[in-house]
């Protein structure tokens, strides 16, 4: 084709020197060449882009539920967006929205529970470059309610990439201190399963999902071993202890936090990391409490994942440690789960079975805890991948509360997608 067109250009162009020129001087030579030559590249140009192996200019990055549970902190899907983000931004700020939506089935012969459908959650990521180093991502989310929907930011902060080792954040986020809270955040589509643990439930007590102050997170210089840590300070749990201090510290007692993790490079499925957070919490004045109001929390928690999905292992484990300022008095709490799941080989791939078994074990005097149930509860689930972009899930659940509570079985299917 580019022979073809060069031909034809030096034949239009010759032939017009013919007609209006009897002889061609050397400058006229020389131009003619040079004309060639820019019409060469040119040709060049435009053919590579046309090519079946080329690669477009602005390829959205491709994102899967594996690739999500790779890097904690932000969220793999969260550094692969702002990358992207970066590396195709021409003027800045450049808004990139990322959506996520699921729809459910649920029953259950709890007494008492309501079955049906629901919309579960919709949820958007809003990422935005700011400029070469500073960057900004925020997550909104509405829950349907029986009567209403629930709006609420789940995280918004703004980091600055100082290097590899210190990218240092401002704002709200998911607490960096076990691993499912910072690799699979709102929208379904990206976890493997239907249901979180319990032991990181949205809404739950056991451990603060949400966390506002100030983080730096990144990678230690440590070889084969690819080290990676996170260290925040902030407002610890609100008033609510479901909530983070949105507004103030609820006790002006900072809470901090430190999570170091390892991804060896000769095992790069593999991931090892331990987490430290320290808070005060300060209780509703309802009511005497013979503990009194504040108490020291100490949680240490730890997790050993392997993220290929031939199979797919996950485990965590964290102690909830507290201590009554007033008597001195100590409760230790204990949850975690331990979950399985293997893509099978045939039919394209699609198809993922799982399993899981969540734990949670809270003494009956830690009035800290006073709504947090004992769980012991066995997880079976299936999950078929329509598109690369939409999974459809059925779960089978059975487990009980307090160990004198009858068992509860329940069933819920879902479709989740990312849109």
């Amino acid at each position: 084709m580019r022979s073809a067109l060069l031909l034809l250009q030096v034949t239009l162009v010759a032939g017009a020197f013919a007609q209006s020129a009897p002889t061609v001087s050397g400058a006229d030579v020389r131009s003619l060449l040079e004309r060639i030559e820019k019409l060469e590249k040119r040709v060049a140009e435009l053919e590579g882009r046309a090519s079946p192996g080329s690669t477009p200019a602005h390829t959205p990055p491709a994102w899967s539920p594996q690739t999500a549970a790779t890097l904690p902190g932000a969220s793999a899907h969260d550094a692969a967006m702002h990358d992207a983000m970066i590396s195709d931004a021409e003027s800045f700020p450049s808004l990139k929205i990322r959506g996520f939506a699921d729809v459910d089935f649920s029953a259950s012969d709890r007494p008492g529970a309501r079955s049906g459908f629901s919309l579960g959650q919709f949820v958007l990521h809003l990422a935005s470059p700011l400029s070469k180093k500073i960057s900004y991502f925020g997550e909104v989310s509405l829950t349907a309610q029986p009567n209403s929907y629930a709006v609420d930011v789940e995280r918004s902060f703004i980091r600055y990439d100082v290097n590899d080792t210190a990218k240092i954040s401002f704002g709200r986020y998911h607490t960096p201190i076990n691993y499912w809270n910072t690799a699979f955040h709102h929208g379904s589509w990206l976890q493997t399963t239907v249901s979180r643990p319990d032991m990181s439930r949205f809404g739950g007590t056991f451990l603060p999902v949400h966390f506002v102050g100030a983080q730096s997170e990144g990678n230690i210089p440590s070889g084969g071993l690819e080290l990676g840590y996170n260290v925040g300070l902030g407002n610890g749990r609100g008033s609510f202890f479901s909530r983070a201090g949105d507004n103030a510290d609820a006790n002006n007692n900072r809470a901090w936090l430190v999570n170091v993790f390892s991804r060896p490079r000769m095992f790069r499925h593999l991931q090892i990391g331990g987490s430290v957070y320290n808070d005060e919490l300060t209780l509703s004045p309802d009511g005497p409490s013979p503990e009194g109001r504040n108490f020291r929390e100490w949680i240490a928690s730890g997790h050993i994942v392997w993220t290929g999905e031939t199979p797919e292992f996950l485990a965590e484990f964290a102690n909830v440690h507290h201590r009554s300022t007033l008597t001195g008095h100590t409760f230790d709490s204990q949850g975690g789960y331990v979950q399985v799941a293997y893509r099978l080989p045939v039919w394209e791939r699609r198809w993922k079975p799982y399993a899981r078994y969540d734990y949670i074990q809270v003494p009956e005097d830690d009035i800290t805890f006073g709504e947090v149930e004992d769980v012991r509860s066995f997880t079976f689930g299936l999950r078929y991948d329509i598109s690369d972009f939409t999974a459809f899930k059925a779960e089978y659940r059975n487990g009980r509360g307090a160990i004198d509570e009858d068992r509860v079985n329940s069933v819920v299917m879902q479709t989740a997608f990312t849109f």
